[in-house]
Protein backbone atom coordinates (compact mmCIF):
# COMPACT_ATOMS: atom_id res chain seq x y z
CA UNK A 1 0.00 0.00 0.00
CA UNK A 2 1.35 3.37 -0.71
CA UNK A 3 1.40 6.28 2.03
CA UNK A 4 2.09 9.85 1.80
CA UNK A 5 4.98 9.68 4.07
CA UNK A 6 7.14 8.73 1.25
CA UNK A 7 5.66 10.66 -1.29
CA UNK A 8 6.93 14.39 -2.02
CA UNK A 9 3.90 16.86 -0.76
CA UNK A 10 4.76 18.50 -4.17
CA UNK A 11 3.48 15.53 -6.28
CA UNK A 12 0.22 15.22 -3.69
CA UNK A 13 -0.41 19.02 -4.20
CA UNK A 14 -0.23 18.98 -8.32
CA UNK A 15 -1.98 15.94 -8.87
CA UNK A 16 -4.90 17.51 -6.33
CA UNK A 17 -4.92 20.36 -7.95
CA UNK A 18 -4.85 18.96 -12.07
CA UNK A 19 -7.40 16.67 -11.24
CA UNK A 20 -9.82 19.01 -9.56
CA UNK A 21 -9.47 21.47 -12.46
CA UNK A 22 -12.92 22.71 -13.64
CA UNK A 23 -13.09 21.99 -17.20
CA UNK A 24 -9.82 19.87 -18.37
CA UNK A 25 -8.16 17.76 -16.11
CA UNK A 26 -4.42 17.31 -16.43
CA UNK A 27 -1.25 16.08 -14.90
CA UNK A 28 2.21 17.43 -15.06
CA UNK A 29 4.04 15.86 -17.76
CA UNK A 30 7.13 15.82 -15.44
CA UNK A 31 5.46 12.88 -13.47
CA UNK A 32 5.37 10.79 -16.92
CA UNK A 33 9.43 10.38 -16.02
CA UNK A 34 9.77 7.68 -13.22
CA UNK A 35 12.71 4.57 -14.30
CA UNK A 36 9.65 2.95 -16.77
CA UNK A 37 8.62 6.33 -18.44
CA UNK A 38 12.16 7.19 -18.78
CA UNK A 39 13.26 3.68 -20.00
CA UNK A 40 9.89 3.65 -22.43
CA UNK A 41 11.04 7.36 -23.73
CA UNK A 42 14.11 5.46 -24.77
CA UNK A 43 12.35 3.38 -26.97
CA UNK A 44 10.36 5.52 -28.53
CA UNK A 45 13.40 7.72 -29.38
CA UNK A 46 13.86 5.01 -31.49
CA UNK A 47 11.10 4.16 -33.35
CA UNK A 48 10.80 5.05 -37.17
CA UNK A 49 7.78 7.50 -36.90
CA UNK A 50 9.50 9.26 -33.89
CA UNK A 51 12.19 11.28 -35.87
CA UNK A 52 13.21 14.56 -33.14
CA UNK A 53 15.54 12.51 -31.57
CA UNK A 54 17.21 11.63 -34.58
CA UNK A 55 17.40 15.15 -36.34
CA UNK A 56 18.55 16.36 -32.63
CA UNK A 57 21.41 13.83 -32.72
CA UNK A 58 22.61 14.50 -36.32
CA UNK A 59 22.76 18.17 -35.88
CA UNK A 60 24.58 17.58 -32.54
CA UNK A 61 27.18 15.40 -34.44
CA UNK A 62 27.54 17.22 -37.87
CA UNK A 63 27.78 20.62 -35.88
CA UNK A 64 29.41 20.46 -32.56
CA UNK A 65 32.61 22.02 -33.34
CA UNK A 66 31.10 24.84 -35.17
CA UNK A 67 28.53 25.22 -31.82
CA UNK A 68 31.15 24.98 -29.24
CA UNK A 69 33.96 26.93 -31.07
CA UNK A 70 31.64 29.73 -30.56
CA UNK A 71 31.96 29.57 -26.95
CA UNK A 72 34.32 31.21 -24.34
CA UNK A 73 36.99 29.22 -22.46
CA UNK A 74 36.99 27.94 -19.59
CA UNK A 75 33.25 26.42 -19.75
CA UNK A 76 30.88 24.35 -17.31
CA UNK A 77 28.28 22.89 -18.87
CA UNK A 78 24.77 22.11 -17.33
CA UNK A 79 22.35 20.07 -18.97
CA UNK A 80 18.59 20.65 -18.40
CA UNK A 81 17.21 16.64 -18.33
CA UNK A 82 19.92 15.12 -19.39
CA UNK A 83 18.16 11.24 -19.82
CA UNK A 84 20.87 9.26 -20.82
CA UNK A 85 23.11 12.04 -22.18
CA UNK A 86 24.18 9.65 -25.43
CA UNK A 87 23.41 12.85 -27.51
CA UNK A 88 25.47 14.89 -25.36
CA UNK A 89 28.46 13.43 -25.84
CA UNK A 90 29.37 15.14 -29.11
CA UNK A 91 29.21 18.49 -26.95
CA UNK A 92 31.34 17.20 -24.37
CA UNK A 93 33.76 15.42 -26.80
CA UNK A 94 34.06 18.80 -29.03
CA UNK A 95 34.32 20.87 -25.80
CA UNK A 96 37.00 18.36 -24.93
CA UNK A 97 38.80 18.64 -27.74
CA UNK A 98 38.90 22.34 -27.59
CA UNK A 99 39.69 23.38 -24.16
CA UNK A 100 42.19 20.53 -23.52
CA UNK A 101 41.77 20.75 -19.17
CA UNK A 102 39.54 19.48 -17.27
CA UNK A 103 36.00 20.96 -17.01
CA UNK A 104 32.68 20.02 -15.15
CA UNK A 105 29.45 18.75 -16.73
CA UNK A 106 25.87 18.67 -14.08
CA UNK A 107 23.71 16.72 -15.42
CA UNK A 108 19.90 18.27 -13.77
CA UNK A 109 17.74 15.41 -13.66
CA UNK A 110 14.47 14.58 -11.74
CA UNK A 111 15.02 10.55 -12.49
CA UNK A 112 17.64 9.30 -10.77
CA UNK A 113 18.10 5.78 -12.66
CA UNK A 114 18.37 8.49 -15.81
CA UNK A 115 21.33 9.78 -13.93
CA UNK A 116 22.81 6.74 -13.15
CA UNK A 117 23.05 5.77 -16.95
CA UNK A 118 24.40 9.29 -17.92
CA UNK A 119 27.12 8.63 -16.03
CA UNK A 120 27.96 5.42 -17.35
CA UNK A 121 27.24 6.47 -20.75
CA UNK A 122 29.96 9.29 -20.21
CA UNK A 123 32.16 8.16 -18.11
CA UNK A 124 34.77 8.13 -20.40
CA UNK A 125 35.34 11.21 -21.92
CA UNK A 126 38.57 13.13 -21.78
CA UNK A 127 38.81 15.98 -19.12
CA UNK A 128 35.28 15.52 -17.74
CA UNK A 129 33.90 15.62 -14.34
CA UNK A 130 30.13 14.58 -13.61
CA UNK A 131 28.20 15.76 -11.23
CA UNK A 132 24.41 14.60 -11.41
CA UNK A 133 22.17 16.73 -9.29
CA UNK A 134 18.70 14.81 -8.67
CA UNK A 135 16.87 18.59 -9.26
CA UNK A 136 14.13 20.32 -10.94
CA UNK A 137 15.36 21.91 -13.44
CA UNK A 138 15.62 25.65 -12.02
CA UNK A 139 16.69 24.60 -8.30
CA UNK A 140 19.81 22.33 -10.38
CA UNK A 141 20.83 25.11 -12.41
CA UNK A 142 21.34 27.47 -9.11
CA UNK A 143 23.25 25.04 -7.72
CA UNK A 144 25.28 25.08 -10.88
CA UNK A 145 25.51 28.76 -10.70
CA UNK A 146 26.84 29.09 -7.50
CA UNK A 147 29.77 26.25 -7.90
CA UNK A 148 30.91 28.04 -10.92
CA UNK A 149 34.46 30.00 -10.42
CA UNK A 150 34.35 33.47 -12.17
CA UNK A 151 36.51 32.85 -15.15
CA UNK A 152 33.91 30.70 -16.51
CA UNK A 153 30.89 30.99 -19.23
CA UNK A 154 28.41 28.71 -17.87
CA UNK A 155 26.69 26.69 -21.27
CA UNK A 156 23.22 24.87 -20.87
CA UNK A 157 22.21 22.91 -22.71
CA UNK A 158 18.16 22.02 -22.97
CA UNK A 159 18.06 19.85 -25.95
CA UNK A 160 15.26 17.61 -27.69
CA UNK A 161 12.51 20.08 -28.08
CA UNK A 162 11.91 19.75 -24.04
CA UNK A 163 10.91 23.97 -24.15
CA UNK A 164 8.11 22.51 -26.73
CA UNK A 165 6.40 20.93 -23.58
CA UNK A 166 5.45 24.36 -21.91
CA UNK A 167 2.59 26.12 -22.87
CA UNK A 168 2.95 30.08 -23.76
CA UNK A 169 3.23 32.16 -21.93
CA UNK A 170 5.25 29.38 -19.89
CA UNK A 171 7.80 28.91 -22.01
CA UNK A 172 9.00 32.43 -22.09
CA UNK A 173 8.41 32.49 -18.59
CA UNK A 174 10.83 29.81 -18.13
CA UNK A 175 13.37 31.12 -20.60
CA UNK A 176 13.42 33.88 -18.62
CA UNK A 177 13.70 32.17 -15.07
CA UNK A 178 16.74 30.66 -16.66
CA UNK A 179 18.23 33.84 -17.95
CA UNK A 180 18.25 35.16 -14.19
CA UNK A 181 20.54 32.48 -13.20
CA UNK A 182 22.68 33.29 -15.81
CA UNK A 183 25.17 36.04 -16.42
CA UNK A 184 25.82 38.19 -19.18
CA UNK A 185 27.88 36.03 -21.95
CA UNK A 186 26.72 32.79 -20.95
CA UNK A 187 25.32 30.48 -23.28
CA UNK A 188 22.09 28.27 -23.97
CA UNK A 189 21.75 25.42 -26.60
CA UNK A 190 18.43 25.28 -27.06
CA UNK A 191 16.46 22.08 -29.13
CA UNK A 192 13.28 23.18 -31.15
CA UNK A 193 11.09 21.04 -33.10
CA UNK A 194 10.01 22.78 -36.10
CA UNK A 195 6.28 22.53 -37.79
CA UNK A 196 6.04 20.31 -40.02
CA UNK A 197 2.80 18.19 -41.69
CA UNK A 198 -0.04 17.20 -38.83
CA UNK A 199 -0.39 13.56 -40.04
CA UNK A 200 3.60 12.82 -39.83
CA UNK A 201 3.16 14.38 -36.29
CA UNK A 202 0.24 12.63 -35.47
CA UNK A 203 2.32 9.04 -35.98
CA UNK A 204 5.16 10.46 -34.07
CA UNK A 205 2.76 11.07 -31.04
CA UNK A 206 0.63 7.45 -31.95
CA UNK A 207 3.17 4.70 -32.78
CA UNK A 208 1.52 1.47 -34.81
CA UNK A 209 3.52 -0.43 -31.74
CA UNK A 210 2.07 1.87 -28.59
CA UNK A 211 4.83 2.43 -27.32
CA UNK A 212 3.74 5.90 -27.06
CA UNK A 213 0.43 4.69 -25.42
CA UNK A 214 2.29 2.69 -22.85
CA UNK A 215 4.56 5.40 -22.03
CA UNK A 216 1.59 7.86 -21.42
CA UNK A 217 -0.50 5.14 -19.42
CA UNK A 218 2.78 4.68 -17.39
CA UNK A 219 1.38 7.74 -14.99
CA UNK A 220 -1.18 6.19 -13.92
CA UNK A 221 0.46 3.25 -13.19
CA UNK A 222 2.53 5.38 -11.07
CA UNK A 223 -0.58 6.71 -9.30
CA UNK A 224 -1.14 3.48 -8.74
CA UNK A 225 1.93 2.56 -7.48
CA UNK A 226 2.76 6.12 -5.12
CA UNK A 227 -0.71 7.14 -4.33
CA UNK A 228 -2.66 3.73 -3.63
CA UNK A 229 -4.45 5.33 -6.42
CA UNK A 230 -6.87 2.33 -8.31
CA UNK A 231 -6.86 3.55 -12.03
CA UNK A 232 -7.73 0.82 -13.95
CA UNK A 233 -5.71 1.08 -17.00
CA UNK A 234 -8.07 -0.59 -19.24
CA UNK A 235 -10.80 2.04 -18.76
CA UNK A 236 -8.77 4.85 -20.08
CA UNK A 237 -6.90 4.80 -23.93
CA UNK A 238 -4.28 6.96 -25.29
CA UNK A 239 -5.34 10.16 -27.66
CA UNK A 240 -2.66 12.17 -29.77
CA UNK A 241 -4.38 15.14 -31.30
CA UNK A 242 -2.82 18.00 -33.01
CA UNK A 243 -4.21 21.42 -31.83
CA UNK A 244 -4.37 23.96 -34.58
CA UNK A 245 -4.42 27.40 -32.30
CA UNK A 246 -1.32 26.82 -30.22
CA UNK A 247 0.53 24.67 -33.02
CA UNK A 248 1.18 21.73 -30.26
CA UNK A 249 0.73 18.12 -30.35
CA UNK A 250 -1.10 16.96 -26.97
CA UNK A 251 -1.30 13.92 -25.59
CA UNK A 252 -4.27 12.93 -23.29
CA UNK A 253 -5.76 9.37 -21.53
CA UNK A 254 -9.34 9.64 -22.26
CA UNK A 255 -11.58 7.52 -20.22
CA UNK A 256 -13.83 4.94 -22.17
CA UNK A 257 -16.68 4.72 -19.83
CA UNK A 258 -17.85 7.09 -16.93
CA UNK A 259 -15.98 6.01 -14.21
CA UNK A 260 -15.08 7.20 -10.07
CA UNK A 261 -11.33 6.56 -9.40
CA UNK A 262 -9.94 6.87 -5.93
CA UNK A 263 -6.38 8.44 -4.80
CA UNK A 264 -5.90 7.93 -0.95
CA UNK A 265 -2.37 9.23 -1.53
CA UNK A 266 -4.15 12.58 -2.49
CA UNK A 267 -7.28 12.41 -0.67
CA UNK A 268 -9.11 12.76 -3.76
CA UNK A 269 -11.56 10.97 -5.63
CA UNK A 270 -12.02 12.07 -9.13
CA UNK A 271 -15.25 11.32 -11.31
CA UNK A 272 -14.75 11.22 -14.90
CA UNK A 273 -17.47 10.98 -18.23
CA UNK A 274 -17.04 8.92 -20.70
CA UNK A 275 -15.01 10.51 -23.23
CA UNK A 276 -13.22 12.99 -20.61
CA UNK A 277 -9.66 13.05 -20.99
CA UNK A 278 -6.47 13.76 -18.62
CA UNK A 279 -4.03 16.02 -20.45
CA UNK A 280 -0.73 14.83 -19.82
CA UNK A 281 1.89 16.26 -22.23
CA UNK A 282 2.00 18.77 -25.03
CA UNK A 283 5.14 19.37 -27.50
CA UNK A 284 4.93 22.78 -29.46
CA UNK A 285 6.48 23.02 -32.84
CA UNK A 286 7.81 26.55 -33.29
CA UNK A 287 8.33 28.31 -36.65
CA UNK A 288 12.16 30.15 -37.14
CA UNK A 289 10.94 33.09 -36.82
CA UNK A 290 9.34 32.15 -33.36
CA UNK A 291 12.65 31.15 -32.12
CA UNK A 292 14.12 34.52 -32.99
CA UNK A 293 11.01 36.26 -31.05
CA UNK A 294 11.56 34.11 -28.01
CA UNK A 295 15.35 34.83 -27.73
CA UNK A 296 14.73 38.97 -27.76
CA UNK A 297 11.66 38.44 -25.50
CA UNK A 298 14.26 36.65 -22.92
CA UNK A 299 16.75 38.75 -23.17
CA UNK A 300 19.11 36.67 -25.33
CA UNK A 301 20.99 36.97 -28.48
CA UNK A 302 20.48 34.47 -31.29
CA UNK A 303 24.39 33.75 -32.08
CA UNK A 304 23.73 30.46 -34.36
CA UNK A 305 21.12 28.23 -35.52
CA UNK A 306 21.29 25.32 -37.25
CA UNK A 307 18.28 23.17 -39.12
CA UNK A 308 18.12 19.32 -40.18
CA UNK A 309 16.04 18.66 -43.65
CA UNK A 310 15.38 15.33 -42.92
CA UNK A 311 13.24 16.30 -40.04
CA UNK A 312 12.78 19.80 -39.64
CA UNK A 313 14.54 20.47 -36.18
CA UNK A 314 16.43 23.85 -34.99
CA UNK A 315 19.41 23.86 -32.22
CA UNK A 316 19.54 27.46 -31.47
CA UNK A 317 22.66 28.89 -29.32
CA UNK A 318 21.64 31.52 -27.72
CA UNK A 319 23.98 33.96 -25.78
CA UNK A 320 22.90 36.16 -22.52
CA UNK A 321 22.50 39.91 -23.06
Amino acid sequence: MATTTCVAPEMVAEVRAGLMRTGQKELPSKYLYDSVGSALFEVICTLPEYGLTRADERLLQIYSGEIVSKLTTPVVVAELGSGTGKKTRCILEALSSLQHSSYSYFPIEISASALTSCKRELGDIDFVSIVGLEREYLDGLLEVAARREPEQQLLVLFLGSTIGNFEHPADEKFLREVRNILCPGDALLLGTDLKKETPRLIRAYDDPLKVTAAFDMNILVRLNRELDADFVLENFEHVARFNENTSSIEMHLRSKVEQTVNIPGAELTVSFRAGETIWTESSHKFTREEICRLARATHFELLGQWIDQEWPFAENLLIAK
